[in-house]
């Protein structure tokens, strides 16, 4: 039995950006001791609300009630951070906001020492923190520097920033994005200790797996309204889905794919590492017609050094590279195109569209040659317009028309653009960078379907992706990629792939 002592309460919290109202009424309670999964898609509203919780938004309308240890109750001043803080509250991001170039102590003390008086605390610093990492179990070296540190690490460290400032509420979003399986395991048992001690957490996740295993009550929230809530005992995948869509809704079902001949092959490709971060060694890959290969890895294991040669856009220092059994010896992205090789790029907003040209204009921008886009040298833009709101139909891309600026659609619909300029074109091979990062459910089930359909026409697909739930469900061969080297494995176990990504032999 949970204790009941409540330490949080949002009441009727509001907040407009224009028209558009973000927050709707919303109340929301969390008691100590407590882990509360905060679930709903892109745009339902959870990092509004929790912004006004930790006053970074002033709500339009609303209040924050916090209980301090002897049962008192606050209602904090709207739109002040420090406020939150000196309740206890606590926000751990899901990007990482530390100072590589500093040491583990010297981040976690920014911010709550005068910096004339950062060495005068430095041993009473220490204690305090050795005796949190002793009680939590969050270990790491204390003066190294975070530059140094594992990516597991450094999300100890983020949490560790917050514990030291003695907070009794704890928001952690997307925790677990960048770990491994064992580090996202180790952290929800030291945050399960802390829990046990009274710590209550508010844990936003789209991993819902995670969210039955490690949270106790579900709240969920859809175009910026509570839906409802249930206790996680009485909670499973398919109610969740339902009240964050309003409908049934299942994942494709990972059928094997039926592998036919090689249509891209690497053979001891190196890059050398650089300003762009690690390189890859001797990367030897054979990817056949009809099957998906999932690369799974924590970020900066050489994943984009890969994905740039295979996109045209890095010369490797050695190997050879083949499309359908023929050499290509300086692959550029106009040669990676013409060979048929359409690309998902990791970073949809910077690489993946022309934020100034329109949404009709990026669907076209990879094909500016084809005799239906221009003629003469002139763009035929009716011909154009057809095609964007067949498309836009199609892979339901929604936003302010086909002759608005890309840069207006949310992340969402952009990856559905790209999704659609990539797949009309039947490429032979399809590079899908980190496809459902950032996703709600409903459109990473699409992309997911997608990648899937183009399989089953024929197309190879080379699955990049850091969520190795997202490897395991599409991918017919799992590769791991640690240190800039792949390995394959025949395991579907997570413990065993989480080893491999950790760079332990299974």
């Amino acid at each position: 039995m949970k204790d009941p002592t409540p330490v949080l309460s949002l009441r009727g919290m509001v907040k407009r950006f224009g028209p558009v109202v973000a927050a709707d009424h919303i109340d929301l309670d969390l008691n100590r001791g407590e882990v509360l999964a905060l679930l709903g898609e892109n745009g339902a509203g959870k990092t509004t609300l929790m912004n006004m919780l930790f006053g970074q938004y002033t709500p339009d309308a609303g209040s924050v009630h916090v209980w301090d240890e002897h049962g008192v109750e606050h209602i904090l001043p709207s739109g002040q951070p420090q406020a939150a803080i000196e309740a206890r509250i606590g926000m751990v991001h899901q990007h990482f906001t530390l100072a590589e170039n500093l040491s583990v102590v010297d981040n976690i003390l920014l911010g709550t020492e005068r910096l004339l008086h950062l060495n005068r605390n430095r041993r009473t610093a220490r204690a305090k923190l050795e005796a949190l990492m002793t009680h939590s179990g969050l270990i790491v070296p204390l003066d190294a520097r975070v530059r140094d540190l594992s990516v597991g690490e450094r999300q100890r460290v983020e949490i560790l920033k917050a514990l030291y400032r003695d907070v009794r509420i704890l928001v952690l979003d997307e925790p677990t994005a960048v770990l491994t399986p064992q580090e996202a395991d180790m952290l929800f048992t030291s945050v399960r200790s802390m829990v046990a001690n009274g710590l209550s957490v508010i844990f936003i996740s789209h991993k819902l797996r995670e969210v039955l295993a490690f949270s106790d009550r579900i709240a969920v929230l859809r175009h910026g309204a509570k839906m409802g809530e249930m206790t996680t005992e009485e909670a499973d995948t398919r109610s969740i889905i339902r009240m964050m869509i309003g409908e049934e809704h299942d994942m494709p079902e990972r059928i094997p794919g039926t592998p036919q001949d090689v249509v891209l092959s690497l053979d001891a490709i190196t890059v050398t590492p650089g300003k762009d971060g690690r390189g890859v060694t001797n990367i030897d890959l054979d990817l056949r017609r009809g099957e998906i290969i999932g690369i799974a890895g924590v970020s900066g294991n050489g994943q984009s050094a890969l994905a740039r040669v295979l996109s045209g856009l890095l010369v490797p220092d050695g190997g050879t590279l083949e499309i359908a059994g023929k050499r290509i010896d300086r692959l550029t992205p106009g040669k990676a195109l013409a060979q048929g090789i359409g690309r998902i790029p990791e970073d949809r907003h910077h690489d993946g569209i022309i934020a100034a040209l329109s949404v009709a204009e990026n669907l076209v921008i990879e094909r500016l040659d084809a005799p239906d886009v221009q003629r003469a040298g002139f763009l035929r833009r009716d011909a154009i317009a057809s095609h964007a709101e067949a498309l836009c139909t199609a892979y339901d891309v929604r936003g302010p028309g086909i002759a608005a600026n890309s840069a207006l659609l949310s992340g969402g619909n952009i990856q559905k653009l790209i999704l659609a300029r990539v797949l009309e074109t039947h490429p032979d091979v399809i590079l899908a960078n980190q496809p459902t990062r950032g996703l709600d459910f409903r459109a990473a089930s699409e992309v997911s379907r997608r990648l899937i359909e183009a399989r089953d026409r024929g197309a190879g697909v080379i699955l990049i992706s850091e969520d190795l739930d997202e490897v395991l469900s599409l991918a017919d061969r799992v590769l791991v990629m640690h240190g800039g080297q792949l390995t394959e494995t025949a395991s579907r176990d997570r413990s065993a792939i989480g080893q491999l990504m950790a760079g332990q032999a299974a």
